[in-house]
């Protein structure tokens, strides 16, 4: 086990530094007002099943409207028995490691690819495959040379890990034809696929894709989504969409790690949900983060010196900078922090190998305007001085 350099860097936000590091939303996007009002209609309506245990896949009413709102909002088609709750999408991750991995087994990702995935799945052992991207995402006819150069050498490869949309840490979206391709490669070689969706809630593009989930015909694509960027991350919800074969392997694995996910929660965000609170915040929520997206993409114009280069994010909540190659970023957010005051998370945890030394991910959903141009300012000046 390995601490995580995202959870690590939380605790310089209770001082002046100015941080880059988590995927927090903005404070200001949570529905303050609104689940209080449906906190006290919970403990008013359903105050003993509220605060009682609750079944292991979750509350039925939640899953019930969960099934909806995948329907409404991304065109996935799910009966309640396809859908089932987490502690958060992390949890998910986990209990995917869990059930599928075996020391040697292959786990084909993106690369680079979401740091807390690799943390969780490196206990269990697995060989990492990473497949490089360009601004389409997953660069799919890569994958499939892998792909068949793992069958020949007889490896067992347990899925292929994607986040497709606003990818963490690139912002990168996979293109629609990548999406139809990858799925046709899953079903030339009989391959699962997970895909992470925390961050299609916020495109800011005109762009049309689909969940890879809403393409799949023969259910073997395992669907991960979060209340924690769209209602409130204290929470700490997240659910799964997978057939009811793989659901109740999930359910065996979850009951000997938390029993169940709070059932309190759950009451709160299925009310919230039948209220439509979620679908009438997103448009706000998505204007903000566009115009922080452009307010951070506008100070890497600016002040960055030559040699430094970033993504233009079409969504999502991170910018994926890489800095000259003699700069190795772990040694510079030691400067960065105790000199300029400014935090970001080193890019060598976001590759499958760790050797991503020169890059790093900067997250605008959380900073101020005012910070983001001050932090932008203050990391360019520790790059200028590596």
């Amino acid at each position: 086990m390995t601490a995580s350099e995202i959870r690590e860097l939380l605790k310089w936000l209770t001082t002046d530094v100015i941080s880059f590091g988590g995927g927090m939303p903005d404070p200001s996007t949570f529905p303050v007002e609104d689940i209080a009002k449906i906190t006290a209609y919970v403990l008013e309506t359903y105050p003993h099943a509220a605060l009682q245990y609750s079944p292991t896949d979750g509350v039925p009413e939640l899953r019930r409207e969960l099934a909806k709102f995948v329907d409404t909002y991304a065109g996935i088609k799910a009966k309640p028995e396809n859908v089932f709750i987490t502690v958060g999408s992390q949890e998910a991750l986990e209990i995917i490691g869990r059930l599928f991995i075996d020391p040697g087994d292959v786990v084909i990702t993106e690369n680079p690819t979401y740091i807390a995935a690799l943390q969780s799945w490196r206990v269990y052992q697995p060989r990492l495959v990473g497949i490089p991207m360009d601004s389409q995402g997953m660069i799919v006819e890569k994958l499939e040379e892998a792909v068949k150069r793992l069958k020949a050498e007889g490896a067992r490869i347990k899925y292929v890990y994607t986040i497709p949309t606003a990818q963490n840490p690139s912002g990168l979206t996979m293109s629609q034809d990548r999406r139809k391709h990858l799925l046709e490669v899953a079903e030339r070689y009989d391959l699962l696929i997970v895909e992470d969706d925390p961050y299609s809630y916020f495109l800011f593009e005109p762009i049309q894709v689909t969940p890879l989930k809403a393409l799949d015909r023969s259910d073997r694509v395992i669907y991960l989504s979060t209340a924690s960027k769209i209602f409130a991350p204290g929470f700490r919800l997240g659910w799964v969409i997978a057939n009811e074969e793989l659901v109740s392997w999930f359910n065996l694995a979850k009951q000997a790690l938390n029993i169940n996910t709070t059932t309190f929660v759950q009451y709160i965000f299925m009310e919230g949900l039948r209220r439509n609170v979620v679908l009438n915040n997103l448009p706000r929520v998505r204007e903000l983060y566009r115009k922080k997206r452009d307010a951070m993409l506008a100070a890497l114009e600016t002040h960055m010196p030559p040699g430094v280069s970033w993504t233009k994010p079409s969504g999502g909540m991170f910018i994926w900078a890489t800095v000259p190659p003699h700069i190795d970023t772990r040694e510079l957010l030691k400067v960065a922090i105790t000199k300029y005051r400014v935090a970001f998370v080193p890019g060598h945890g976001f590759s499958v190998d760790q050797s991503l030394r020169n890059a790093m991910r900067l997250n605008f959903t959380y900073p101020t305007f005012e910070q983001i141009e001050e932090g932008i300012r203050r990391l360019s000046m520790a790059i200028k001085g590596a």
